[in-house]
């Protein structure tokens, strides 16, 4: 039910017309769990659980992205491994630029908020996220 509100609450700011302001950037820092990916056919994937979840850290309008994964402890295994990324507004609209010595590629912030998040790529796949939740075991 939880998903389902937030999909909803999704496609209601797209469709009111909810823009993206300089000041919903700092939404961006923390740690991202992937919930639903949209293709361009209409086809749609779900996630109910991930192994790992994205951690995004921005300084300005340079920033990075790792895959970190979560430990029942609430610590995270991570790598040294970063997709590092600047932030460009083009007439309203923010792209986020990644560059490394092999590829180049950007993503649009269609929406943020402080739970949730979504990206769409050059191809027209969109990303939807929800602000990462640790489950604790004690």
């Amino acid at each position: 039910m939880k998903q389902l509100s937030i999909v909803v609450f999704l496609f209601f700011l797209c469709s009111c017309g909810h823009s993206v302001t300089k000041e919903d950037l700092t939404f961006l820092d923390g740690y991202w769990e992937i919930k639903k990916v949209n293709f361009p056919n209409g086809d749609t994937k779900t996630y109910e659980m991930n192994s790992t979840v994205d951690y995004i850290e921005i300084t300005g309008i340079k920033g990075y992205r790792k895959k970190v994964q979560p430990l029942a402890d609430g610590s995270f295994i991570t790598s040294d491994d970063a997709e590092y990324f600047s932030i460009t507004d083009r007439e309203g609209i923010f792209i986020m630029t990644y560059e490394s010595t092999m590829d180049t590629w950007e993503e649009e912030i269609i929406s943020i908020s402080e739970t949730a998040l979504a990206l769409r790529n050059e191809d027209q796949i969109t990303y939807t996220y929800e602000r990462y939740q640790p489950i604790i075991l004690e």
